[in-house]
């Protein structure tokens, strides 16, 4: 059977004007994975991400890494995360960049509870509902995974939301659990799919092989 490699994006840029990119940690956490796939000897069949700035650098940081051979990267956007902003926005009546960039720990809190409120469909005039957010992410890891063949590798690059909703979805756990699996996403960590006739099963979650090491542990991240 295929196995899809779910990647979260690397890095972000947390805190400054514009998140969605990398910072120069990101680009070295990207780097590495493929590193690390190169050399368990991984070939992928194909590669997919989100159209997000932060998943494509991470996606093409990963393929480049891995030399010759790498396939070309396709974009969906059904990959892209869920929109944390106006989520945000809904939840507490005010816009969250200056709160985010001034208090980090208060921001992801009150984030945890928007989403808590958005699952229970209890946010008005949000970009899309929980119910759609999930339905996206899932047909877009059907997209992946089409026509795959049995001994293929599949490369997907997402966010944290994305994959936690997914792999929540995978285990039938209830929207509680793909929130908290969303917040414990590491960057650039791995989850594996098994992918069979018309079906996606759980591996493995959240693995960072590349970064376990003692020179590389403050390099895991979070955000």
């Amino acid at each position: 059977m295929a196995i899809v490699f779910l990647v979260r994006h690397a890095q972000a840029s947390f805190g400054a004007e514009n998140y969605d990119a990398l910072s120069e940690l990101g680009v070295r956490q990207s780097h590495w994975l493929g590193e690390y796939f190169a050399a368990r000897g991984l070939r992928f069949a194909r590669a997919m991400s989100g159209t997000m700035v932060r998943q494509q650098e991470t996606a093409r940081e990963v393929l480049a890494a891995m030399g010759e051979g790498a396939p070309a990267l396709a974009l969906h956007d059904g990959l892209n995360e869920y929109p944390g902003e106006a989520l945000y926005a809904a939840h507490t009546g005010r816009e969250p960049r200056a709160h985010q960039l001034s208090d980090a720990r208060d921001y992801w809190r009150t984030l945890r509870l928007a989403m808590h409120a958005w699952s229970e469909d209890r946010l008005a005039d949000v970009p899309e509902s929980w119910l759609d957010f999930g339905g996206r992410v899932r047909a877009a890891l059907a997209d992946a995974v089409r026509d795959a063949q049995r001994d293929d590798a599949v490369l997907v690059v997402s966010s944290g939301g994305a994959i936690g909703r997914t792999l929540a979805d995978l285990v039938g756990a209830p929207p509680s659990a793909a929130i908290e699996l969303n917040l414990q996403c590491r960057n650039t960590g791995f989850s594996e799919l098994i992918a069979g006739r018309d079906t996606l099963r759980l591996l493995s979650f959240n693995n960072v092989p590349h970064l376990d090491r003692a020179e590389r542990r403050g390099s895991i991240t979070f955000a």
